[in-house]
């Protein structure tokens, strides 16, 4: 009898251990943009030091395609993305039962970057289409040729692969489609890779998300950008205000529905609300509202479904615009 009741207890015991190590295991796989890598990052190393390691967190930067792909497939909880999700992207979801929770978490100024000697101060976007349109392939590749004002140096190009939001959105912006780019020109997902190339190269062009400038600022030097009203600088001020359009967007993250069900995700994507603002301005974004927070953290707990931008791309949105835009609501799966 006793050796029955010891049996159950060590049973008992080993039931309580292992779920308690099936907790303590758990892993939140994040993937996707790397210009919300950083703020993804900050988030889950102050969220994993509050939760002494009980849940672990892994931030990918694979790009937004790249991260909604994996997320498309499952095969991770949460896509970070620097543009909303694309129509062909909501159909793979739907295809495969993903649904998903859409929060914009911060804002960012597209930041066009050249190397520090560069004489340049400002340029249109008229000029940078005529720099990256498909056309200027094998074509443009000397400074003056875009501008006779413009030194007579040779033209290096870096910039996001294609599966970045970042090189989906500059595309549209500047070119007038999504994808329309030269495509002589070194990519890469990793923005510190396109920060490297335009710092050690004097007739470097780049463009990526405001926070890489922010942090190579001694090695970069950032274009202000006219788009008809004067040259106007790339800064947290200027995308709050909404005078930095085209190149000012929204930030996001895509939360797995499902995923949401379990108290270790739902804890995590309330924390990365609550903190979002706070570690926007840290790492150079601007921060949202923080009633337009609060409705996020809501739109979290319901586990209210769908996007508010139907699979289009949002090219000049300010802020207010983001806030006000109406959540297309999906069906939520029980």
């Amino acid at each position: 009898m006793n050796i029955l009741k010891f049996a159950g207890v060590a049973i008992a015991t080993l039931a309580i251990s292992t779920s308690a190590l099936a907790q303590q295991a758990f892993t939140i796989q994040i993937d996707g943009s790397s210009t919300v890598f950083p703020v993804s990052e900050a988030v889950a190393e102050g969220f994993q030091q509050q939760t002494s390691g009980r849940v672990r967190v892994t931030v990918g930067e694979s790009g937004t395609g790249g991260g909604f792909r994996k997320f498309c497939r499952g095969e991770i909880h949460i896509s970070d993305a620097s543009r909303p999700i694309s129509a062909s992207e909501m159909a793979a979801c739907r295809a495969a039962g993903i649904q998903y929770v859409e929060i914009p978490v911060a804002f960012d100024a597209l930041t066009v970057v050249v190397h520090p000697s560069s004489p340049l101060r400002s340029i249109t976007t008229a000029q940078l289409r005529r720099i990256w349109e498909p056309d200027a392939q094998g074509r443009i590749n000397n400074w003056r040729q875009v501008d006779p004002s413009f030194p007579d140096m040779a033209l290096s190009l870096y910039g996001p692969g294609t599966a970045s939001g970042t090189f989906d959105y500059f595309t549209e912006a500047v070119n007038g489609r999504s994808r329309a780019s030269r495509s002589d020109y070194t990519p890469s997902e990793d923005d510190n890779v396109i920060v490297q190339g335009v710092a050690s190269n004097q007739g470097a062009m780049g463009y990526f998300g405001l926070a890489y400038y922010e942090e190579n600022r001694s090695r970069l030097r950032a274009l202000a950008i006219d788009s008809g009203n004067g040259p106007v600088e790339p800064s947290v001020a200027n995308a709050e205000n909404g005078t930095y359009a085209p190149l000012s967007r929204p930030m996001f993250i895509y939360v797995n529905a499902a995923a949401l069900r379990r108290p270790q995700v739902q804890q995590f994507v309330q924390y990365y609300i609550n903190n979002a603002g706070r570690v926007a301005t840290q790492v150079g974004y601007v921060p949202l509202p923080a009633s337009a927070y609060q409705t996020y953290l809501q739109r979290a707990q319901a586990r209210t479904q769908g996007t508010a931008y139907g699979g289009r791309q949002a090219i000049g949105v300010t802020i207010a615009d983001v806030i006000a835009r109406p959540l297309i609501v999906e069906p939520v799966q029980q």
